[in-house]
């Protein structure tokens, strides 16, 4: 499509319409890798709606000085500031009326089309402004310079940057990250030193345990804080059923033990009614070793185009996925497939939790490492998060445990929390007590062996004393 020239002599959007124009600032929101090539090719002015123009500045603005891009929640915050002793009161309404709608859809199915078209169209007015510049130097015979100006036309809006310029981007590394999670619903493991608040966009969650110890009650307990956080959740089960899935978040969120549900069903339907601000849940079901990170992804797509985008993904679980790609060993595949779902948080800027098989090892083991991941290692590097679930025989019955951070990036890990955990409502609780390095629970546990033989020696030495 040709650009039409406004009265003034500037190129806008006007020929693409209202619709086009709100969709590309709704792309600059929404990608911020895309935000930073129209950066470097754009200008507010090039919108004919003056609110685009202005938030399109303030936006813009805010990543020159900070080379960071302001979320909505902040950029609202800039706006209400520079706004609040103006008398414009249309361009507030507009503004007002603008980012209410944009929040009610904030996933258009069009906004790929969108963005394609709207950096074509400000690379090829960034390659007209340099050919009329070039005039200007050719007539001057600065025929050096003119080969510069054009290779910095090539140049600009290609999708990666130089990256943080550490001196001149100083401003950067100073201001407060705005790190939106899921919490995981256990305040000590939220904690700030620790996750930080919880599992953070783009990042991937990995619970790990011996078969039966409650990898996917664990699963299931995310997933309901979720919901309680107001967060909608798409949670893919490989092994259960859809509605043995959908009881245990039933269970999880009204506090009535799984096979007590039916009996109790008024009561489910008359919690759900008091709790209409719970987020909204979707349960896939995949045979076993049938679903890739494309069989989800297309899935997901569906669910966007029905209005549906998740907050978090729960996948129950990761190392029963089937790979893009098949190798001779397992453990490649494996990690190719960790590797897939990282890519795909990354890509809906959006926390995944999932669960990984520990090996035989780890049913006798008092701490589960990542040594004890079944198949991969791997797997554990590509994890931000790694939590393991450890239940010796006599401790089902009592629903005690433990709970060890094995990995963190975002805080402290090596750290063990003793449980509890309620297999009948899918619910995982921290115990009061404090929690050890794993360095204490060693001594910990030497220290009680040490204690048990000294117990047994006197029993047999007491026994020979009596024959």
């Amino acid at each position: 499509m040709s650009a039409l020239v406004s009265e003034t002599g500037n190129v806008n959007f006007s020929h693409y319409g209202k619709q086009f124009q709100e969709k590309i600032f709704q792309g600059l929101l929404s990608d911020e890798d895309w935000a930073s090539q129209m950066f470097e090719v754009m200008s507010p002015e090039y919108f004919e709606l003056r609110y685009l123009s202005y938030l399109t500045d303030r936006y813009f603005s805010y990543f020159q000085k900070y080379r960071a891009f302001p979320t909505l929640t902040l950029l609202i915050s800039i706006i209400k500031d520079d706004l609040s002793n103006d008398n414009d009161i249309l361009l507030r309404d507009q503004i007002v009326e603008f980012l209410h709608r944009m929040k009610s859809d904030p996933n258009p199915g069009d906004i790929v089309y969108v963005k394609e078209k709207a950096l074509n169209f400000c690379k090829k007015q960034a390659f007209k402004e340099a050919l009329h510049q070039a005039v200007d130097l050719i007539q001057t015979e600065k025929f050096e310079s003119v080969i510069d100006l054009m290779k910095d036309a090539v140049a600009v809006g290609m999708p990666s940057t130089v990256g943080h310029n550490f001196f001149d981007d100083i401003e950067a590394r100073f201001i407060e990250i705005d790190r939106q999670v899921c919490p995981t619903g256990m305040p000590k493991l939220d904690a700030k030193d620790i996750l930080d608040g919880g599992l953070g966009r783009g990042e991937i969650g990995v619970v790990t345990a011996p078969t039966g110890v409650g990898k996917s009650h664990y699963l299931v307990a995310m997933g309901a804080e979720a919901l309680r956080r107001g967060k909608d959740v798409v949670h893919y089960t490989f092994e259960l059923r859809e509605t043995v899935v959908g009881r245990r978040y039933d269970a999880n969120l009204t506090q009535i033990d799984s096979k007590e549900l039916i009996s109790n069903k008024q009561k489910v339907l008359n919690f759900y009614k008091e709790n209409e601000d719970l987020g909204r849940l979707i349960i896939k079901e995949y045979p076993t070793g049938t679903a890739s990170v494309i069989t989800i992804r297309n899935h997901l797509q569906k669910c966007m185009l029905q209005g549906f985008k998740p907050s978090m993904l729960v996948i129950d679980y990761a190392d029963i996925m089937r790979s893009t790609r098949a190798y001779d060993a397992m453990r490649h595949e494996l990690k190719l497939v960790y590797e897939e779902l990282r890519n795909l948080a990354m890509e809906m800027n959006i926390p995944i939790w999932t669960a990984s098989q520990a090996n035989r090892d780890a049913a006798k083991s008092e701490i589960v490492g990542l040594e004890n991941m079944s198949e991969a290692y791997g797997k554990a590097m590509v994890a931000d998060v790694v939590i393991s679930l450890s239940r010796k025989p006599e401790e089902k019955s009592s629903g005690t445990g433990r709970l060890f951070v094995a990995k963190n990036r975002a805080g402290r890990d090596g750290i063990l929390f003793p449980m509890h955990i309620n297999c009948s409502q899918s619910r995982i609780a921290l115990l009061d007590e404090d929690e050890l390095t794993l360095n204490e629970a060693i001594e910990q546990d030497s220290s009680a062996a040490k204690a048990l033989l000294r117990k047994k020696w006197k029993e047999v030495n007491k026994e020979l004393d009596g024959k």
